[in-house]
């Protein structure tokens, strides 16, 4: 006896219970095609965010990629590498750190290492900024130090 009015060897009979199956299996498969594309757009806005805001001092972008349902690889992950340097002077490595921080933050959604970079960045400023402070108190204290003072 069927309660309900179908039974399920009717879906069976017809095909139609395969054809939901595999309509359910295909959506599935669009859905995670859908999300690794969504994915791959973020992964790939973001390192550009880096590159441009880097410029010459980043590297080549490289990406991590993953096999999709559908058998293309898609970018799932990626780095940009930044060179943390010193400039020749002082202000030169003010400008460099600073463009260095620019560049880690660039992106919507920096991630911890970028939040990183940016305070090694950071560092490196401060200590410049250290630096040229010395420099002005030491070039003041030597202009001071080559007046002479007569009295009469």
């Amino acid at each position: 006896m069927v309660v309900g009015g179908v039974s399920s060897s009717a879906y069976y009979d017809t095909g139609q219970w395969k054809d939901k199956k595999s309509q359910l299996e295909e959506m599935k498969v669009q859905q995670a095609v859908q999300q690794l594309r969504m994915i791959e757009q973020k992964v790939k806005a973001h390192e550009m965010a880096h590159k441009a805001a880097g410029g010459d001092l980043t590297g080549p972008v490289k990406y991590k990629y993953e096999k999709g349902p559908d058998g293309k690889l898609y970018i799932v992950g990626g780095e940009v590498p930044i060179k943390l340097k010193q400039g020749k002077t002082p202000e030169e490595t003010i400008q460099i750190a600073q463009k260095i921080k620019r560049a880690a933050l660039a992106p919507a959604d920096p991630s911890a290492q970028d939040r990183a970079v940016a305070a090694a960045a950071s560092m490196l400023e401060m200590r410049a900024k250290a630096e040229l402070a010395k420099q002005q108190k030491n070039q003041q204290n030597t202009e001071s130090g080559q007046k002479i003072s007569i009295y009469a």
